[in-house]
């Protein structure tokens, strides 16, 4: 790994750390984020604070903190790392930085969204594959936890298909994706098999849930 590889990588993982729906939610509203509905820094809890207008914001923001490290990265590359492997290592600091950000103490939220704008920029077809997961499951089912989950799977799936003999760098970052999602989500996932999981679009908004 060169020196400019490594300030890339640090670069992404430092815009990654941004809390946009901390920022954006206190600006509008005057609200600490984390200080209510679930706490979570996220678009969710930012849509349930604010407002659609400023939660779709947040989603934006957050999902460009995942694009643009990547998009960014290939001609950054400085002879270490190919331009592959240094666009999924910047897609994935990035995403490390949007769920242990620097600024707010390491606790931040949950990667969906930069992680979704990283693999956009890595590979349409993998965010395609998984955003229809994500779309199916949580029309089946309400559960935005389980959805944002198997979408998690179906990126690892579509990249294995795609990557695995080309870039096998590109599965691995699926994969890393994949297990911090389930990480995040383990909460949901207690939730979810003692039946107490609330579901998307419902009046009442749970205490103590992190999306």
């Amino acid at each position: 790994m060169s020196l400019l590889d490594a300030v890339a990588i640090l670069a992404s993982y430092l815009l990654g750390a941004v809390p946009f729906g901390l920022v954006l939610v206190r600006a509008t509203r005057g609200i600490d984020l984390r200080q209510v509905g679930s706490g979570n820094i996220g678009a969710t809890n930012a849509m349930r604070a604010a407002g659609r207008p400023v939660g779709l914001a947040v989603f934006a923001l957050d999902f460009l903190k995942g694009l643009a490290p990547v998009l960014l990265a290939a001609p950054a590359a400085g002879g270490g790392l190919s331009p592959r492997e240094l666009q999924v290592a910047c897609g994935t600091a990035a995403v490390v930085g949007h769920c242990f950000p620097l600024y707010l103490r390491f606790r931040g939220g949950k990667g969906v969204a930069t992680g979704c704008g990283a693999l956009l920029a890595i590979d349409w077809r993998i965010f395609l594959a998984g955003g229809a997961v994500w779309i199916a499951t949580l029309a089946a089912t309400r559960f935005t936890g389980l959805a944002s989950i198997l979408m998690g799977f179906a990126f690892v799936a579509t990249a294995w298909v795609l990557w695995r003999e080309r870039a096998p760098e590109v599965v691995v970052g699926a994969g890393l994706l994949t297990l911090l999602i389930l990480v995040r989500h383990r909460t949901n996932i207690a939730r979810m098999l003692a039946g107490t999981e609330p579901k998307a679009f419902a009046r009442r908004e749970p205490r103590g849930e992190r999306r």
